[in-house]
């Protein structure tokens, strides 16, 4: 069973792949940014917007692909219950390092899989991390580490890579933080083929 994944995170794919789900990769294209603050203006919090935007990406390609299995995800950050959101350039990554600095938040990841054009099954994972109390000078250090168009893809910090040295701890699985909480996407997977 050849799965759809509705997004452009090439670590997304990596983790399908590395758990030999067979899959290919089908871009939503949504304005991200136009659904968060249309929902922020609504009163949501940052747990809804990850739900929302995980069954918006999967719905839209599901469209498109009647009779297939499309997989949407979103991560977002939490801090107090604010959104975060990912840095539209180097200065904005290092004040969203600095709020988060020294403070316990939550990675919030969503995963939804639709099937002609409707909602089947979603699933959303709560992470919680602590990032170590660094001066400015460390932060900086290591924003210079990643380029630009990682930095703005993905988020200020990569756990896959560098981003672990940030943290004092991290509570929840890795391959939730890294975007998908696989193990219950296997499971649910497993339901299907029977």
């Amino acid at each position: 069973m050849k799965i759809i994944l509705a997004s452009k995170s090439g670590v997304r794919k990596q983790i399908l792949d590395k758990y030999n789900i067979d899959n290919e990769v089908i871009v939503s294209n949504i304005d991200e940014d136009e659904v968060k603050e249309s929902l922020l203006a609504e009163g949501a919090d940052p747990l809804s917007i990850s739900k929302n935007l995980a069954e918006i990406k999967s719905i839209k390609v599901s469209h498109r692909n009647p009779d297939r299995y499309v997989l949407g995800a979103d991560s977002v950050i939490s801090l107090n219950k604010e959104l975060i959101n990912k840095p539209n350039s180097r200065e904005e990554a290092l004040d969203i390092l600095k709020k988060l600095n020294n403070s316990k938040h939550y990675l919030i990841s969503s995963v939804c899989i639709a099937k002609n054009g409707a909602m089947i099954w979603n699933y959303t994972d709560s992470s919680e991390l602590k990032m170590k109390n660094l001066k400015d000078d460390e932060l900086s250090s290591y924003l210079n580490k990643i380029d630009t168009k990682t930095l703005i893809a993905y988020g200020v910090y990569q756990i896959e890579a560098d981003g672990l040295e940030l943290f004092e701890y991290i509570k929840g699985d890795k391959d939730s933080i890294m975007g998908l909480p696989i193990k219950e996407i296997i499971n649910y997977i497993k339901k299907l083929k029977k």
